[in-house]
């Protein structure tokens, strides 16, 4: 998020004051006239290096994005940083919920739910979270009539007695209780609804190209020590010190900053929708289990390959029509199926079977998932995360890193890291622009970007593959590209009236 040139002096070529003293003496013609051929360098000429070239027009959309994009992304950090310390927090203000006494005695899964029922009479069963430990609550998810969208309300039961331990709203499939999924919520639109992941996708969609432009400039920094790179110079002050700072956390940073906005595309309304065809024409969907009831198909059909993980010949449509095992059976048919661990058991619909799906997503998951029959206990189809598209296993895995769930504790302090890296780094980038402004006339003012034009020094063999790739991106990640063009015409407005206060004044 720098908005400032990480190179000083000699070193930034048309910016500055080192740029004022460079002159030829008074009356060199040739001085003057080779001055004049270096700053007309047409497209196509090429320059020393090509990263000679290419430097100042990375500096300058580094400082502009920086500078109008760093707002957002500074948002998105510090909701970002909340949002990873409220796993530790729900654990604590949801203690009463989510924590049960220890007891030799285990209630029925079905005595919890009809527990739940009957708090609730009104509400329907979508799930049951059965305890995983000891001391861990049972979970019945139900949607009440007044249910918003991706909402449900969660009763606790204690899975000893069968007795009430409260009642929470619960957010999405991973659950989430009020108050993470206020800062989710938070996080991904502001409480604005829909129009608010404007803002999110914009700085996702930015993210990425200000942490690889500042990543290119800092690198290529003249330095004496390499060790430079990764950490602040010792002894320096002003805004070297904080220039040194900014880049160093920025190289350590890096890689976590291009993951956060990869991931957090691709849940994205417009870019979330390109990779999400582009990940089903590459094969890469997520697969869902099967859980539909072929009416006269019999379950004992498949008994060969399921072999032990039900009862009896006939299925849907046969003597067990109508019939259901109930809760428990299920949940046993699927533990013998090897679905251990955290599970989800969804309860059959019309024409629909018992679904129970692991939701251990810490590495190594477990997310296989069955489906059995409610009238034999037959598993019907299976699903195992191992047959998973590898495209659709690295989504599980970027999606889950990024809500802090891959590594529990681990990730989420990863995750708190990166996003106060992050504050850090817009912190100082503004602070580096305020500290390179004009101070000789006292005057209120701010740092100056690299001077316009910068694209004309690109030769035309990296500039054309450049604009090529621009439109691209700027296709594939709508948001992206509408805020490019929206700062190029900026840009352009702004040199049209710097140029027309230029011939007023040499005018008057």
């Amino acid at each position: 998020m720098a908005i400032d040139d990480p190179v000083q002096g000699a070193d930034t070529p048309g910016t500055g004051p080192a740029t004022k003293k460079t002159s030829t003496k008074a009356g060199s013609k040739t001085g003057a006239k080779k001055a004049g051929t270096k700053a007309d360098t047409k497209p196509g000429t090429a320059p020393a290096t090509t990263w000679g070239a290419v430097r100042p027009l990375v500096l300058r959309l580094h400082f502009y994005a920086g500078l109008l994009i760093a707002p957002l992304l500074l948002i998105a950090a510090t909701t970002g940083l909340l949002y990873s310390l409220s796993y530790q927090a729900e654990k604590i203000v949801y203690r009463q919920e989510l924590r049960s006494p220890d007891s030799d005695r285990t209630a029925m899964l079905s005595q919890q739910v009809e527990a739940a029922r009957a708090e609730h009479p009104d509400g329907k069963v979508t799930a049951v979270w059965p305890s995983s430990d000891d001391e861990e609550s049972t979970r019945v998810l139900m949607t009440m009539p007044d249910s918003e969208e991706s909402k449900s309300l969660a009763v606790f039961v204690d899975p000893h007695t069968a007795q009430i331990r409260g009642e929470l709203e619960s957010y999405g499939s991973s659950g989430a209780l009020p108050l993470r999924a206020w800062i989710s919520e938070l996080h991904r639109h502001l409480h604005l609804g829909e129009p608010g992941r404007i803002y999110s996708e914009t700085a996702a969609s930015w993210l990425w190209v200000v942490a690889l432009g500042g990543l290119l400039l800092w690198i290529g920094r003249r330095r004496t020590s390499k060790r430079a790179l990764l950490r602040p110079e010792r002894g320096a002050t002003g805004r070297r010190r904080t220039l040194t700072r900014h880049g160093a956390l920025g190289m350590w940073a890096a890689t976590g900053f291009l993951l956060l906005s990869a991931t957090g595309l691709t849940w994205s309304t417009y870019a979330g929708a390109n990779i999400g065809a582009v990940q089903d024409q590459l094969g890469g969907a997520t697969p869902v289990v099967s859980a539909e009831l072929k009416s006269g198909s019999g379950a004992g059909a498949g008994s060969g390959e399921h072999e032990g993980h039900g009862g009896g010949d006939s299925g849907p449509g046969g003597d067990h029509e109508g019939m259901d095992i109930g809760i428990d059976n299920a949940l046993t048919a699927a533990r013998q199926a090897g679905l251990d661990g955290p599970v989800s058991v969804k309860p059959p619909a019309e024409g629909t079977a018992y679904v129970v799906a692991q939701r251990d997503n810490q590495f190594p998951v477990r997310l296989d998932s069955v489906s059995v029959d409610p009238g034999t206990g037959l598993i019907l189809d299976e699903l195992r995360f191992a047959d998973y598209p590898l495209l659709a296993k690295l989504t599980r895995f970027g999606i889950d890193a990024h809500m802090g769930l891959t590594l529990g504790l681990v990730n989420q302090l990863l995750l708190a890291a990166l996003a106060l890296s992050l504050i850090l780094i817009i912190v100082w980038g503004y602070r580096m622009w305020w500290q390179r402004r004009p101070t000789q006339d006292r005057k209120l003012g701010v740092g100056k970007p690299m001077a316009r034009g910068a694209w004309r020094k690109v030769p035309l063999s990296v500039l054309l593959p450049l604009i090529a790739v621009a439109a691209l991106v700027g296709w594939f990640v709508p948001l992206l590209g509408i805020t490019l063009v929206a700062f190029l015409v900026l840009d352009v407005v702004l040199g049209a009236v710097a140029r027309a206060r230029a011939r007023a004044g040499a005018a008057a």
